[in-house]
């Protein structure tokens, strides 16, 4: 398994299909933004070869050289996507699923009209630029992994049920169902209608909330790519703790000086907020994926480790890169996905399945551990020290796994 965002570059292109115009093109190297820009020569090139597909009814949706990986995407005959990766070990899954997300982004702020009908480029190129940071983000490393699993990150609080009871108050109160409290892009709790939010906007919204710079409060005007992809509605955010805001989901009312007078005279008592401690799990489990697939959340994090190597950031490389791994070939399709018949899914649902993957060699005190368990609509993936050996592997999985079921 190679190690994604590992000293490599990724470009992204974005160009009406009509005509070839390219409308952006966003770049990043070694998980920071970059300038780097591909020769115009380069870009008609990749955009010529897909349209010559398209002419003779072939699809081309990736292609391999010895070092570059290439996927392309059209959406709704209007735009097309098209997006470079040299890092080592990137695949397709990952560039497949980072497309969505990045014409999700442009829907979510620009509006699906304004991309499928596009009456003027130069106008329709300056008003993408509200989508860049959003887009940037995806391309550089990041601490969050919605983006790939197409599940919202969460943050598990202590008092998970008071907490949900003071959102449903104040949302009665503001008159809107959709109430949500985002910590740096991760949600922390929610209101029943907003985790019923269909995809992409259920990780779009608290991570566009998490990529802003940080304001007292936002009135920002956003388009449901599945709910609501033609008519706005407004996104109103207050912040509560630095890191820490209140997201609304609303229309034309109420307007945004209400809610910070109902903020001040304490409608919301429980806005303080801090992390559930995970249960005990060992000393050598140093990160954890796990993902509710029926649910679409996941919890992602990384826990502080004594040693400096890997670094956190390798972590969740090793995590991302591990994820794809398995979800491209070890484990039954996701929910949305081809279903297979109803009674092998039930049984299916039953029977724990796992793998593992060792990191170096499998001497004693050598390498790193992957172990990934699926149980039912749960799936778990962990980063384990060397101190493990591979034959406790499924077992310490599956002790983790019922240790947080409970939290997800």
């Amino acid at each position: 398994m190679g190690e994604e965002g590992t000293e490599g570059t990724i470009h992204l292109l974005c160009l009406a299909a009509s005509s070839g115009v390219p409308l952006f093109c966003r770049s990043s190297r070694g998980g920071a933004p970059a300038r780097q820009q591909l020769p115009f020569s380069v870009i008609g090139s990749l955009n010529g070869v897909h349209m010559f597909g398209q002419n003779l009814e072939v699809q081309l949706s990736s292609s391999r050289t010895e070092d570059t990986t290439v996927v392309w995407k059209s959406f709704h005959d209007s735009i097309t996507l098209i997006v470079l990766s040299s890092e080592e070990g990137t695949s397709e899954l990952r560039l497949e699923r980072l497309l969505q997300m990045v014409f999700g982004a442009m829907v979510l702020l620009v509006g699906l009209e304004e991309l499928t009908n596009i009456r003027n480029v130069e106008r329709l190129k300056k008003e993408l630029r509200a989508s860049y940071r959003l887009i940037d983000s995806f391309l550089g490393d990041s601490e969050l992994i919605g983006d790939l699993t197409q599940c919202v990150d969460c943050v598990v609080p202590p008092e998970g049920s008071l907490l949900q009871e003071a959102l449903s108050g104040f949302a009665e109160a503001a008159g809107t169902a959709f109430v949500s409290l985002v910590v740096s892009g991760r949600v922390v709790a929610a209101t029943e209608s907003w985790w019923r939010l269909g995809m992409p906007e259920a990780v779009l919204l608290p991570w566009l909330v998490g990529s802003l710079p940080p304001q007292a409060a936002r009135d920002y005007p956003v388009y449901l790519p599945h709910g609501s992809p033609t008519v706005p509605h407004r996104l109103l955010t207050l912040t509560l703790l630095p890191d820490l805001e209140l997201c609304l989901l609303c229309g034309p009312q109420p307007p945004l000086s209400q809610l910070d007078a109902q903020v001040n005279r304490g409608s919301v008592p429980l806005f303080s907020y801090s992390l559930a401690k995970l249960p005990p799990l060992g000393t050598a489990l140093t990160s954890l994926l796990l993902l509710h697939l029926e649910l679409k959340r996941c919890l992602f994090t990384v826990e502080p480790s004594r040693d400096k190597e890997p670094s956190p950031e390798h972590r969740r490389r090793l995590l991302r890169s591990f994820y794809t791994l398995v979800t491209a070939t070890h484990f039954p399709p996701e929910p949305g996905q081809p279903e297979e018949k109803a009674e092998e899914a039930i049984h299916r649902a039953q029977v724990a399945r796992a793998c593992y993957l060792v990191l170096g060699t499998e001497e004693p005190g050598t390498g790193w551990r992957l172990v990934a368990l699926q149980l039912g609509p749960r799936r778990l993936l962990l980063l384990l020290s060397a101190q493990s050996p591979t034959y406790g592997l499924r077992g310490l999985a599956t002790h983790t796994l019922h240790a947080l079921t409970p939290l997800l």
